[in-house]
């Protein structure tokens, strides 16, 4: 086994539930992650699987993951940043135990995350309030009628 195979297996198999204590789900994610980006090393490289290191993880392959994410099946920004984290997850873990791929591994982990588009709201209707915080009321307030008002 490769350092990325053995990175891989002890990321998942301990740091993942003990120290990180993640969730199952986000584990899975974090799992198809990789198995996608092998897929894609493995197809743009035309490297088997089992022969590929962090020398193949490199920030050109992994922004070009990305934009495959993105331009081929479809996901959005924040997916993308998602399956980005997972990433830089792993290769964290992995940096301190691999100083001999720091150049690779640190210039993966300095691809910034896609900016996201919010939706803007630019005014509340009372209706629409109620849908956004169904749970509050309106204080009564110096200019309502129950509340007294003293010199």
């Amino acid at each position: 086994m490769n350092a990325l195979a053995i990175s891989l297996q002890s990321y998942f198999t301990t740091f993942a539930h003990t120290q990180r204590d993640l969730s199952v789900n986000t584990i899975a994610s974090y799992r198809d992650t990789w198995r996608m980006v092998l897929k894609h090393l493995t197809a743009t490289l035309a490297i088997p699987a089992d022969a590929l290191d962090f020398d193949a993880v490199t920030a050109t392959h992994v922004t070009g993951f990305l934009d495959h994410l993105e331009q081929e099946r479809g996901n959005s920004s924040r997916t993308r940043n998602a399956r980005l984290t997972a990433i830089r997850s792993v290769l964290g873990r992995a940096l301190p135990d691999h100083p001999e791929h720091a150049a690779t591994i640190t210039q993966v982990l300095a691809i910034p995350p896609k900016r996201t588009i919010r939706p803007i709201i630019e005014f509340l209707t009372p209706q629409r309030s109620t849908y956004y915080w169904p749970h509050q009321t309106p204080l009564p307030g110096p200019g309502d009628a129950t509340t007294p008002c003293w010199p």
